[in-house]
C-alpha cells in the first residue's frame, strides 16, 4: 500500500497567490512610465522612487530657489462601491488622483508626483490594471509622475470583489509664491470654476437616495440626465483643475492676482472657503450666478432632500473657488475656459468675520 502524504498550508491556501500578483506586477510598470517626466531618476531595483526638482517644465520652468514641498492624501469615498456594482474600475483612479491634486494646488504649487495603495480582498490583474489605468490617466491630467504605489492583498478584511484606494500627492512652490489667503481683502472677487457633478463626496446619501429611496438600477437609463445610464452618471470622473491653473501661474502678471484658492468638497462652498479666509472679510456668494448641473435638482427631487443640505454636502456645480484682484478676473476666466473650465464669477469680497453665505441659493427648477 502506497505511504499517504500531506502537503503544508500555502499562502495560496490562505488567500493570497503569489503567482497571480507576479502577473499584476508585470502590467503596471508600462502605466507608470507614460507618466514619468526629466525629473523622475531611474533606479533598477529597489524600494522607492526617486524624483529631483531640478531638470523640468513644469510652471516654473526654472529651478526652485526656496522650495516649499506641499502634500495631501484623500480618497474616493464610498464611490468605490458604485465602481465595484457596476464592474467598472478604470474612472475611480481618475477621482483618486483629483482629490489629492486639488487639494495641493490650491496652495499655488505645482504637482510633481503621486503614490497609490490598493488594498483588495484577492489579486485580480485585469481589475488592478483598470484601477490603475485610470489613476495614471489622473496623473497626466494633472501633469505629474506616478512615481510608486502599493498591492495589498487582504482576503480576511474584504469581501471578494472589494478594494479600496488611498492616494498621496507631493506638489511644490516657491516660499514666496505661496497662496494661503492672508491677503485677501475687501474688493477682491470670487470666480467658481464648473464641476462634472458629484465628484467624490456625498456618496454615501447619493447610494442611500438611488438604491435604497427610489429604488434604481445601475443599468437604468435616467431621462432627465440626457439618458445616461445611473452607472455614467455616478462615476463621472472629478475634474482637474491643475492645467487651468498652471497656466494662470505661469502668467507672472497674473499670478500674484490670486488671493485664494479653495477646492469645494464635503461640506460644500461656505465650509471650504471659510477654511481660507482672514477674519476680517466675509464672501457674500450669489446662488443664482452659475449654472447648476441637472444631477443636483434631479437628485434632491428624488430624495426629497432639503436645499440646505444638499449645499451643505455637494459642489453643487462649482468645484474649485479663486479669491482674486477684480483687475485681472477677466483675463484669469478666458484662460480657464481657454482649458476646457467653464466657470463663473460668483461673488465680492467685503469687510466682516470671516464668514460665507451662500444667497439667492437654488438648485434648478425645484
Amino acid at each position: 500500500m502506497a505511504r499517504r502524504t500531506r502537503q503544508g498550508v500555502s499562502y495560496r491556501d490562505a488567500g493570497v497567490d503569489l503567482d497571480v500578483y507576479e502577473q499584476s506586477m508585470k502590467r503596471l510598470p508600462a502605466l507608470m512610465h507614460r507618466t514619468f517626466s526629466p525629473r523622475v531618476m531611474q533606479l533598477d531595483g529597489g524600494f522607492a522612487g526617486l524624483f529631483q526638482l531640478d531638470g523640468g517644465k513644469g510652471w516654473s520652468k526654472r529651478n526652485y530657489r526656496n522650495p516649499v514641498l506641499v502634500s495631501g492624501t484623500d480618497g474616493v469615498g464610498t464611490k468605490l462601491k458604485i465602481a465595484q456594482m457596476s464592474g467598472r474600475h478604470d474612472t475611480v483612479g481618475i477621482d483618486l488622483v483629483a482629490m489629492c491634486v486639488n487639494d495641493v494646488i490650491c496652495c499655488g504649487a505645482e504637482p510633481l508626483f503621486f503614490l497609490d495603495y490598493v488594498a483588495m480582498s484577492h489579486d485580480d490583474p485585469d481589475q488592478l490594471e483598470q484601477i490603475v489605468s485610470g489613476i495614471s490617466e489622473g496623473c497626466l491630467q494633472a501633469g505629474c509622475a506616478l512615481l510608486a504605489g502599493e498591492t495589498a492583498i487582504m482576503p480576511d478584511l474584504y469581501q471578494r470583489g472589494e478594494y479600496d484606494l488611498a492616494g498621496f500627492h507631493v506638489g511644490v512652490v516657491e516660499k514666496n509664491r505661496l497662496i494661503d489667503g492672508q491677503k485677501i481683502e475687501p474688493g477682491d472677487v470670487v470666480i467658481g470654476l464648473a464641476s462634472s457633478g458629484f465628484h467624490s463626496n456625498g456618496f454615501s446619501l447619493v447610494r442611500k437616495i438611488v438604491f435604497d429611496t427610489a429604488k434604481l438600477k445601475l443599468k437604468q437609463r435616467i431621462e432627465e440626465l440626457d439618458e445616461q445610464t445611473l452607472a455614467d452618471v455616478l462615476l463621472t470622473p472629478t475634474t482637474i483643475y491643475a492645467a487651468a491653473l498652471g497656466a494662470i501661474m505661469e502668467n507672472s502678471r497674473l499670478r500674484g492676482s490670486i488671493r485664494g484658492i479653495a477646492h469645494i468638497t464635503g461640506g460644500g462652498m461656505a465650509e471650504n472657503i471659510e477654511r481660507i479666509l482672514p477674519r476680517s472679510v466675509d464672501i457674500v456668494i450669489d446662488g443664482k450666478s452659475w449654472e447648476i448641473p441637472p444631477v443636483f435638482p434631479w437628485l434632491k427631487r428624488l430624495g426629497s432632500v432639503s436645499l440646505a443640505e444638499m449645499y451643505r454636502v455637494f459642489n453643487m456645480g462649482i468645484g474649485m473657488t479663486l479669491i482674486v484682484k477684480p483687475a485681472n478676473a477677466e483675463r484669469i476666466r478666458n484662460i480657464a475656459a481657454e482649458h476646457g473650465i467653464e466657470n463663473w464669477q460668483i461673488a465680492r469680497v467685503q469687510k466682516g468675520r470671516g464668514k460665507v453665505k451662500v444667497e439667492g441659493r437654488r438648485a434648478g427648477r425645484l
